[in-house]
């Protein structure tokens, strides 16, 4: 096909999600009401196998989770000695998360935003904020040498794409790797979330301030796709370093 015909079908597959917007509410429903199919039981295939390009030999990185839910992965990266810092909307997530995991944790107000709060394991190693992620800042929360992006680049609105990498990067050490997870398939067949995210649009908003390598693809196709009205799914995995200033 001619480039000019691959660049308008790649329009139409934007235009068919671009203008999807969920607010906030609508994640804590999902919570409220046990729709976190989402959510996984086991530590992710794609951030096990990965895990040595992100921490490449550091001790006790500090890791951060955009949308975290109630990751299983964030007490595995813990429980190697890591700390982990999260951000999550719905209380009952970051809740269920302490509870499953069997993790005392204390509560306590965030001053620097109105109505936030912070959970955190009594032993230090996790904390989580309980608030909108875009008033999560580094003044608030420090920098990170480690970042797992699960679900989060493909749940956020597609117009809000470009804010949300600019806040990612702003919360990156020199040193930070950065892991994203995304997902392919025909955005023609469905609306999302989770948002179709492809190589290029991983450029698109991260290029200007990060290298981008492609480090694995798997086809992740499953039963469930199919009621989704899916007949094929890709999930692709990147990593993320900070351009040398």
């Amino acid at each position: 096909p001619s480039k000019t015909s691959t660049l308008i079908h790649r329009r139409e597959e934007m235009s068919a999600q671009e203008n999807r917007v969920m607010a906030l509410s609508e994640w804590e429903d999902r919570w409220q009401e046990g729709k976190t199919g989402f959510h996984r039981s086991e530590v992710h295939n794609l951030l096990e196998s990965n895990l040595d390009k992100v921490v490449c030999g550091r001790n006790e990185v500090r890791f951060f989770f955009p949308l975290c839910g109630k990751a299983v992965d964030m007490k595995w990266l813990a429980d190697m000695g890591h700390t982990v810092v999260g951000v999550e909307i719905s209380e009952k997530g970051i809740k269920q998360f302490f509870a499953e995991q069997n993790l005392a944790f204390n509560e306590e107000p965030v001053p620097a935003i109105s109505g936030a709060k912070v959970f955190k394991s009594t032993d230090g190693k996790i904390s989580i904020y309980q608030c909108d992620l875009y008033k999560f800042s580094s003044t608030v929360g420090g920098k990170f040498g480690g970042i797992w992006d699960r679900g989060a680049l493909v749940a956020i609105n597609p117009c809000d794409r470009q804010k949300y990498a600019t806040l990612l990067m702003s919360l990156m050490n020199n040193d930070c790797r950065y892991l994203v997870d995304t997902l392919e398939y025909n955005p023609e067949l469905y609306k999302g979330p989770p948002f179709f995210v492809s190589e290029e649009d991983v450029k698109n908003v991260f290029g200007g301030g990060c290298d981008v390598e492609l480090l694995e693809s798997v086809d992740a196709f499953e039963e469930k796709h199919k009621s989704w009205g899916l007949d094929s799914l890709t999930e692709k995995v990147y990593l993320l370093t900070p351009k040398a200033q």
